[in-house]
């Protein structure tokens, strides 16, 4: 399938009522105004607008659904998504990013919305609102969804005779919110009702908010992303009862948190988060592919928060005694392995042997007691062996009891009034801080690379405060001062890596992730889970974004250490130390993993930032069962191919062929199987038809394979 696709318009229909047709890619949507309201006349995969025989419109009719709007928002307790008035339509291009404009004034509220849609010219394009108060008085806005309504029909007489209406449409997304759980990916199949998934408000924080609606009869997925780090719960209606001849979906991305959400000050505007968003006809793979294409074309895009040297990352931290002698031989180990920037993490402005302490944050001073020389002694240390630098901040949070009593006004208060140790970002005062801090730690420590890290619970993100005299859930206007934050800090600091971290994977959308280089997706690194999160979140993510280490966190625990060292190279690689300070170095160890980042550097770097990646066990539920798992990244021009084969706990299965999906039929190719260093030709036809067949020696063991186009 093609992924790289340019063509973007949209089209407003001269005739009749007001109607929008979105077209990126082949992703069609379109949107008519009509009654007063903005409503989803629904999608198509195929190029084709849904009026393309104007006297005979496919549209969908609003009168179809409950709630066909195209989004939805209350103020002050009614509903303003209805009641509209029509006040006009722009579009320009910049930059490559068609952005058209569809402006709508309420006829019961002093409120302009306008509907903001760009597109970038793949399968997916950005949907936001900026809603704005005209009045003299606050506003409080609450039930906000970003984008809603209906989808698409299959009209049962003719195209699904037979069968059960419950496996009509399935919905694919991450089954677990909790830490160390993350990437959990099923598809279920989706009962005639209503069905909500919600993260980070009512859940944990550790589901990344993305969903895929696949139609099981036409064979198309409605695949979308949730770029914002606070509460969102997406609704999905299946209409399809047993007398109908007509099944009917439709969805709803909304905000969630206490309501009001947000208070709007009298002349202010709010824009909400974006919404990515599109539809393709196809697999899991062609839907991850195609949004991956967006979100590098468009979105994750902020040229100071590329890292085209895509730099494999070692450190260390709490775990260890972090004394000055053991960290300068980590460094050696780290280096000998391969490691090209040092990280030291949490526990460096404690005392000696309270690093377990690390936890009490705020006082960004690194302790001179551990550090006689100052923490630039490591920094310097790690530049003579040829690595470059970089240290763990958290400054969104207070541990540090000193500083909390100085500023009792900094903390966020959940509802009931108790104080929590989580900074008020929307106190200018608090926010300034963090701020200055982080930049005077960049720049005094001297830092190549900054790693953020967040541990609250979900539940620290919902704070209250008082906006024009009326009590408002803070999480939205929190984090539009957070993202603000990153930004500024990413365009000062423009040649400094930013890590990001949230208690492992608790805030990965691309929300935030725009103004990070890459982002660690979890703290669970012990197989078969830490396998099961790398291929989980590399359907959420680009794969170069995709922070996965090996060695520390538990993860020698269980499976080899190639299974952990490949694991990791399907993403972002970090590393940790191999063996303690005092203990004799493995020099077949080391050279193993020296060898793999050597692989990683010279064959899969080159070409991960526009790999295609292709997860040939699409969900988790599979490698429950003892399923072998297989990764692939492909170079889009065919000619590199990596696949990655990794058997289950307590797998007795010896050999597996496996079919790739990357190759160029019409190429030969030198094949190398990593294990054993063997190398043979193959033509790229073959590959495709009949499989490589490979040994795997026991349960949790990997193989790699190594296809590059013959010269």
């Amino acid at each position: 399938m093609k992924y790289d696709t340019v063509f973007k318009d949209v089209y407003l229909s001269p005739v009749g009522a007001p109607a929008f047709c979105y077209r990126t890619g082949l992703t069609v949507y379109e949107e008519v105004f009509q009654g007063g309201m903005l409503s989803s006349a629904g999608w198509n995969s195929a190029g084709y607008p849904l009026d393309v025989l104007s006297g005979d419109s496919s549209r969908l009719k609003p009168s179809m659904f409950w709630e066909p709007s195209s989004f939805r928002l209350s103020a002050d307790g009614r509903d303003v998504s209805r009641f509209l008035e029509y006040v006009g339509f722009e579009k320009n291009e910049d930059g490559g990013v068609l952005t058209a404009e569809v402006k709508l004034r309420s006829t019961v509220m002093p409120l302009d919305i306008t509907v903001v849609t760009k597109l970038d010219g793949s399968a997916a394009f950005e949907r936001f609102l900026r809603i704005e108060n005209t009045g003299d008085r606050a506003i409080s806005l609450s039930g906000i969804s970003i984008m809603s309504g209906g989808v698409d029909t299959v009209d049962r007489s003719q195209r699904y005779p037979y069968g059960n209406i419950g496996s009509i449409y399935s919905l694919g997304y991450f089954i677990n919110d909790g830490g160390c759980m993350e990437g959990d990916f099923e598809w279920r199949d989706l009962k005639p009702d209503q069905t909500s998934i919600s993260g980070r408000w009512g859940r944990e924080r550790h589901r990344h908010p993305l969903f895929m609606l696949r139609n099981n009869v036409m064979g198309t997925i409605l695949y979308g992303q949730l770029g914002w780090s606070a509460g969102y719960r997406f609704d999905f209606d299946i209409q399809a009862l047993p007398e109908n001849n007509t099944a009917l979906s439709s969805f709803n991305a909304a905000l969630a948190g206490w309501d009001p959400i947000y208070v709007l000050s009298a002349k202010e505007t709010f824009t909400t988060p974006s919404m990515h968003i599109g539809m393709i006809a196809g697999g899991l793979d062609d839907a991850v592919n195609a949004m991956n294409e967006h979100f590098r074309r468009s979105v994750l895009n902020m040229p100071e928060a590329a890292e085209p040297q895509m730099y494999v990352g070692g450190g260390m931290g709490p775990e260890h005694d972090m004394s000055v002698e053991t960290t300068k031989q980590f460094i050696d180990q780290l280096s000998r392995m391969g490691a090209e920037v040092f990280i030291i993490d949490a526990g460096w402005y404690m005392k000696p042997g309270m690093q377990g302490e690390w936890y009490k944050t705020g006082n960004w001073h690194d302790d001179r007691d551990r550090y006689p020389n100052g923490i630039v002694e490591m920094r310097d240390y790690a530049r003579s062996k040829g690595m470059k630098f970089g240290m763990w901040m958290e400054p969104e949070r207070l541990g540090n009891e000193d500083v909390m009593k100085e500023h009792p006004e900094w903390l966020s208060r959940y509802p009931d009034g108790s104080v929590s140790g989580f900074i008020d970002m929307t106190n200018p005062d608090a926010a300034a801080w963090a701020e200055e801090e982080t930049a005077r730690c960049i720049e005094e420590y001297g830092m190549d690379l900054l790693r953020i890290d967040y541990n609250v619970s979900s539940s620290s993100y919902f704070h209250c405060g008082r906006r024009d005299g009326v009590t408002e859930d803070r999480a939205v206007r929190h984090y539009l001062a957070v993202y603000s934050m990153y930004e500024r800090l990413k365009k000062r600091f423009p040649d400094v890596v930013f890590e990001n971290c949230a208690g492992g994977g608790g805030r990965t959308d691309v929300g935030l992730l725009r103004y990070f280089s890459h982002s660690w997706v979890s703290d669970r690194q012990i197989p078969p889970r830490s396998l099961m999160i790398t291929n989980g979140m590399t359907i959420a993510l680009p794969p170069e974004r995709v922070d996965r280490l090996v060695a520390g966190m538990g993860c020698h625990t269980a499976g080899t250490l190639d299974y952990h060292m490949r694991n990791a190279m399907f993403g972002h690689v970090s590393l940790n130390v191999l063996s303690p300070r005092e203990a004799a170095m493995n020099d077949e160890a080391f050279a193993f993993v020296e060898h793999e980042v050597k692989v990683y550097k010279e064959f899969i770097r080159p070409y991960i930032c526009n790999s295609l990646i292709f997860h040939h066990s699409e969900s988790t539920d599979s490698m429950k069962r003892g399923e072998t798992a297989v990764l692939e990244l492909a170079s889009k021009d065919g000619v590199r191919d990596t696949i990655g084969v990794f058997s289950a706990a307590g797998s007795k299965k010896s050999e597996i062929t496996i079919y790739p999906r990357g190759l160029d039929a019409g190429k030969d190719y030198i094949v190398t199987l990593d294990n054993s260093g063997k190398r043979y030709e193959a033509y790229g036809a073959d590959m495709i038809n009949d499989g490589i067949r490979v040994r795997i020696p026991s349960s949790m063991s990997s193989e790699l394979i190594l296809i590059s186009a013959a010269e």
